[in-house]
């Protein structure tokens, strides 16, 4: 699997940008995604998480109420739809999928880097204050 993330860019404080990742493959659907991002100077962080179902989603707290995350599985495509964006938010944004599709699970799951078997490139997201 080959995931693209695009959308980045340069935003102002309170502004939005949509980011999407595509994937290869046929079985994108079978498949849970995440979102995380690493700003410099620190490790990557767990952003937001949707089910292989898709039934349910997973954010972090530091972007719950701004940051929306969805899939198409007709597109192979998961996209991060985040809304009042905050000089915090300011860092490359990575894509990640999980084939394992477990089941009985919660944010703590999704939250860890080490459930991922596939990352994108990272999409660089600039945020002026």
């Amino acid at each position: 699997v080959q995931l693209q993330a695009s959308g980045g860019g340069l935003v102002q404080a309170e502004g939005s940008l949509r980011l999407s990742c595509a994937a290869s493959g046929r079985t994108f659907s079978s498949y849970a995604m995440g979102w995380f991002r690493q700003a410099p100077g620190k490790e990557r962080e767990f952003v937001a998480a949707i089910t292989w179902i898709g039934a349910t989603s997973y954010y972090a707290d530091s972007v719950k109420g701004r940051f929306t995350i969805s899939r198409d599985n007709a597109k192979n495509t998961v996209y991060l739809q985040m809304n009042s964006l905050k000089p915090e938010d300011m860092a490359i944004y990575y894509c990640a999928a999980d084939e394992s599709r477990p089941l009985y699970v919660g944010v703590g799951y999704y939250r860890r880097l080490s459930e991922y078997d596939y990352w994108g490139q990272g999409t660089q997201v600039t945020v002026s204050s």
